[in-house]
């Protein structure tokens, strides 16, 4: 394949704010090469041009919205064309908290294509770029949400789960290929003020969990290249997502996001 960078390039989706750009500036950090991909109109050019400077390497960016498909498409034939790419973060998704009849229909959509179907696609036009190097990693975000079904969220939890069942199986299909896939299942992190503020209305448990991005990625990424499928940011909230009830868990998170929601 003929390409216009031969240095080995990491590629970050929903790379402009919060857990993407720390995944970004970490790498950096690390020497490698990174790729920026996140919607316009973000500071996507502002932040690579940082990133360049203040870590001393390659930087690209890519402004594309996933809600529309084809432009996933578009990104894996221009990654393609003039990338070799070794590491794929596949970290942009959406969320939110509402009743689901009072939810536009768009949000549904755009949250299936953001969360499920950008992950999956990308991850499978980029298979044969990734597969050139000796050894190659993918990180998928899923969410601790991916274990429980929650009232008032519905889709989101549902996308989650795709990711954590897909990137499993992934790392299963891949390990001979020596394209070694983790995922990680964080809680809610300090992405930005409406972010945080929306969490801590959901009460003490809400603020207790809430993370830290830079030290999410930190993590995540030491992880990565340990070769960690499954990368537990909170052993804490996974433990007891797996041991509580269903019912009680269920009933539990609906109620603790219905206070995000309903809170005065």
């Amino acid at each position: 394949m003929d390409t216009i960078h031969q240095k080995s390039f990491a590629v970050i989706t929903g790379a402009s704010q919060g857990l993407g750009k720390a995944f970004a500036e970490e790498l950096a950090l690390q020497g490698y090469p990174v790729i920026l991909v996140s919607l316009p109109h973000q500071g996507l050019p502002e932040l690579a041009s940082f990133i360049n400077e203040k870590y001393q390497v390659e930087t690209a960016y890519y402004e594309t919205d996933f809600s529309e498909p084809a432009n996933i498409l578009e990104l894996a034939n221009w990654l393609n064309k003039n990338f070799k790419i070794q590491i794929l973060i596949n970290n942009a998704g959406i969320g939110g908290s509402k009743k689901i009849e009072d939810s536009h229909l768009s949000t549904i959509t755009n949250i299936i294509h953001i969360n499920v179907h950008s992950t999956s696609i990308l991850t499978h036009q980029l298979l044969a770029n990734l597969k050139q190097h000796k050894c190659s990693y993918i990180l998928n975000v899923s969410s601790i949400a991916a274990f429980s079904p929650v009232g008032y969220k519905t889709v989101y939890p549902a996308s989650k789960s795709f990711i954590y069942s897909f990137s499993i199986g992934l790392a299963a299909e891949l390990k001979k290929d020596n394209v070694f896939v983790s995922v990680i299942n964080p809680g809610a992190m300090k992405t930005n003020q409406e972010i945080t503020s929306r969490i801590e209305k959901q009460g003490f448990i809400g603020r207790l969990t809430l993370l830290e991005p830079k030290k999410v990625a930190k993590y995540s990424i030491k992880k990565l290249f340990q070769q960690k499928t499954l990368i537990l940011i909170n052993p804490l909230s996974w433990i007891i997502s797996k041991l509580l009830p269903f019912k009680i868990k269920t009933f539990l998170l609906t109620r603790i996001v219905k206070r995000e929601l309903y809170h005065d």
